[in-house]
């Protein structure tokens, strides 16, 4: 019941999406499954740390990498402090832990030409599909919104006569992004094969499958990879990575950091702060060209 209070306390009170609920629940019934195997405890809020810490080098033997891990004693970190709240518990057994060291991953953004390349007027089917799939693609690198923003964008928040569209994001935050005129072409283009779907199930949401629905999480993902394979030698593709190439490319061009921050709904400037290691290329080009000293023999 405390598991089941803890859920419902991230859904209610934090609003939580209902996949990170999910994965909370996931990640405290491997525990509880570890606990009940491994060392016959029924109750997880009992735990100490050593049988945490046990949890810890057994998934380390089953090949599961520090990130994953860290993800996991996230969750029950967050589990552990609502139990400090409620006064279930006293102390919390994870206050000492360190997380596991994680070695840093190169997220390259595609490059312009690419992304110039794969929005061709030429290169999406003329059909319902494909005047969805590029807009998925094209909205997710205009306007740097979140997979989830864009699976749950309602149609009432897309208004092309201001030329903005309103995002629900985390914790329910709303910002508003400005469209660009091409977009608005392409969001124009798809709400004319929208309405000539045979059935609308969800009509309430923007995007949708061919058959009326609200697209799904792995779809979403499968557009990216099946069109960016045509075009990219990239490892990875993948909506965040589209996420990632918004930000790239504005800070290239000199866009403010801040007003990059806002656009992509972040709550702190250093969450932004990341992307600012992509455009040193491009920042070198532009000391280089612009500097008087650069001139000098």
């Amino acid at each position: 019941m405390v598991v089941e209070a803890f859920l419902e306390y991230l859904d209610k009170e934090r609003n939580y999406s209902e996949h990170t609920v999910r994965a909370y629940g996931k990640d405290l019934s491997e525990f509880q499954n570890f606990c009940a195997e491994m060392h016959e405890e029924d109750s997880i809020e009992k735990a100490a740390y050593p049988l945490i810490r046990d949890w810890v080098v057994h998934l380390v033997n089953k090949g599961i990498t520090n990130r994953s891990i860290n993800r996991k004693i996230a969750s029950l970190k967050a589990f552990y402090k609502f139990l400090l709240r409620t006064e279930t518990i006293e102390i919390n057994p994870l206050s000492q832990h360190k997380s596991l060291k994680i070695p840093k991953r190169a997220e390259i953004p595609f490059s312009e030409s690419e992304m110039e390349r794969l929005l061709s007027p030429d290169f999406f089917e003329d059909s319902y599909e494909g005047v969805r799939d590029k807009l998925v693609i094209e909205m997710l690198y205009a306007t740097g919104m979140r997979r989830a923003e864009l699976i749950q964008l309602k149609y009432e928040n897309v208004d092309l006569n201001s030329g903005s569209i309103k995002v629900l994001g985390k914790r329910n935050k709303e910002r508003f992004i400005p469209l660009l005129p091409g977009l608005k072409a392409t969001i124009s283009a798809y709400i004319e094969a929208r309405s000539k779907l045979p059935e609308i199930l969800d009509p309430e949401i923007f995007l949708l499958t061919s058959k009326g629905k609200k697209l799904y999480e792995t779809l979403v993902y499968r557009i990216i990879q099946s069109y960016f394979t045509r075009i990219s030698n990239k490892v990875k593709k993948s909506p965040h990575i589209l996420r990632h190439t918004f930000a790239t490319h504005l800070l290239a061009k000199g866009a403010d950091l801040n007003s990059v921050k806002e656009l992509l709904g972040h709550s702190s400037l250093a969450s932004t702060q990341v992307y600012t290691h992509n455009s040193i290329a491009e920042l070198k080009k532009v000391h280089a060209a612009s500097h008087p000293r650069n001139k000098l023999e």
